[in-house]
């Protein structure tokens, strides 16, 4: 989709607005005319820029990430890793957190949700963070054949879900940098 005619900073308030909105009432009851209301905008805009609400929801998540992670190479997985971590903000990862929560039902239940969110949001971390993982294979931090290397995204969902229920606690800098050293780190051999 063209979005040519809106400026970053537009583009950047519209999807703003859509993720407060998601917040406040959840992926099921966000409609575009709530959205067109909220940013003072038609739905005929957002249409023709996004297509659909599933369209608009992923890109403004996507909006949303601070860093991408193929940009980090410190030299070293554990650096890397660092520097993922200081680069995230425990305020906006618990908002995320929340609002991941909110889309997990939703996901589910809408085919044309699931399929933006895992091609504009899902994909590119997860590729990205492959990335990272091949440099330090190709480095020599990492033997190639490691089972664990498939499994790092299962083991990073898991403790983003997993914290939560378990400690009643959100998931923070202090708790990311912990688990990779705990959990991550060793099951790579590093």
């Amino acid at each position: 989709m063209a979005r040519s005619r809106l400026t970053p900073e537009r583009e950047s308030e519209l999807y703003g607005a859509v993720l407060d909105l998601l917040r406040e009432v959840g992926y099921d009851a966000l409609t575009m005319d709530a959205v067109a209301a909220r940013t003072h905008s038609s739905k005929a805009t957002l249409y023709r820029q996004w297509g659909s609400k599933p369209e608009l929801v992923a890109r403004a998540l996507r909006h949303n990430k601070p860093v991408d992670i193929t940009e980090i190479d410190t030299g070293s997985l554990r650096g890397d890793i660092q520097e993922m971590v200081a680069h995230t903000d425990d305020c906006q990862m618990d908002k995320d957190a929340a609002l991941m929560r909110g889309l997990a039902h939703a996901v589910h239940t809408n085919p044309e949700l699931h399929r933006a969110l895992r091609e504009l949001l899902i994909e590119p971390e997860m590729n990205g963070l492959d990335e990272v993982l091949q440099r330090a294979v190709r480095r020599g931090e990492i033997d190639a054949g490691n089972p664990a290397l498939k499994l790092v995204p299962h083991m990073l969902i898991g403790a983003f879900i997993a914290r939560p229920l378990i400690e009643d606690q959100p998931v923070d800098k202090a708790f990311l940098s912990a688990y990779f050293d705990a959990v991550v780190l060793p099951s790579l051999g590093v």
